[in-house]
């Protein structure tokens, strides 16, 4: 996206700079010069100011609970085009047992009404879920995103016939489960793939784009083992701060194959032998 002169001096700010910079699969982001200083702006083309809600929401119960984040300046929209402004994180190095320590305790942050859920829908480019609020971790997690992966991947031609069997099978043994042992509702990230944190100049963590919601932390925990870039050091500050349940190590493949399914959904059959290998592993 190529940002003119026109729609730059519609901003709240007087911008001196614009640098476009990576920002995911999902925004244009630029780093802006600004009279005030260097800033974050993402934009999504098209799109409401609505459409940063959930993400601002979650960066400010982030900052209630003590989190490293970027900060949220304005929100609004120019010519149909959504933005926000953050502040800018300057990339420095760290220690991931001070990420694993801030983890836990975005974790140890848990739902003020006791339920799982956020105020606002989970929205990807490929999918949405509702958050709307529920007391069963098993009718959040197992029927509205499980489920409903399962549903768009059928709809794509990706699903494999021969999952069916097994994912009903884990399905059923997942609802079971969580009805008998509800996890506590922590608030998560949501997406805590390496890509999702970073380190300050100062060597502090800090966590960016999260798609918030109170639910099972092992979710989060699952997910860092995907696609790698969380060391051992980031597993031994975690337990150190906020241990997890023997069994944890099992009980995270249900996240990995969900995570999974979500890039199978919107990246296509890249994925496939990924879900179709947990689920096997899982689902015996």
């Amino acid at each position: 996206m190529q940002l003119t002169q026109n729609w730059l001096a519609q901003l709240p700010v007087t911008v001196t700079e614009a640098i476009p910079v990576g920002g995911g699969d999902v925004n244009a982001a630029f780093r802006l010069t600004t009279s005030q200083g260097t800033v974050f702006l993402l934009v999504q083309p098209g799109q409401t100011k609505d459409f940063y809600a959930g993400e601002i929401a979650g960066l400010k119960l982030f900052a209630q609970a003590g989190i490293n984040a970027p900060r949220v300046i304005a929100n609004d929209q120019i010519n149909g085009d959504a933005y926000l402004i953050l502040s800018y994180v300057a990339s420095g190095s760290g220690d991931q047992y001070a990420l694993g320590q801030m983890v836990a305790k975005l974790h140890q942050f848990q739902s003020p009404n006791g339920e799982y859920g956020f105020d606002y829908p989970y929205k990807g480019t490929a999918i949405t879920f509702s958050n709307a609020w529920t007391k069963s971790w098993a009718e959040l997690f197992v029927d509205r995103r499980l489920v409903g992966l399962a549903t768009a991947i059928k709809k794509k031609g990706l699903w494999d016939t021969a999952w069916q069997t097994p994912f009903d099978r884990l399905c059923a043994r997942l609802r079971d489960e969580f009805e008998k042992n509800p996890p506590a509702p922590s608030l998560l990230h949501g997406d805590l793939w390496g890509g999702n944190y970073m380190f300050d100049t100062q060597g502090q963590p800090v966590l960016i784009d999260p798609l918030a919601l109170f639910g099972d932390r092992e979710l989060d925990i699952g997910v860092t083992t995907v696609f790698g870039g969380f060391n051992e050091r980031f597993y031994q500050g975690y337990q150190a701060t906020y241990p997890l349940a023997s069994g944890y190590e099992e009980r995270i493949q249900v996240y990995r194959l969900y995570y999974l399914m979500v890039h199978l959904n919107k990246f296509g059959a890249m994925y496939a032998g990924s879900v179709a290998g947990v689920l096997a592993a899982i689902s015996r």
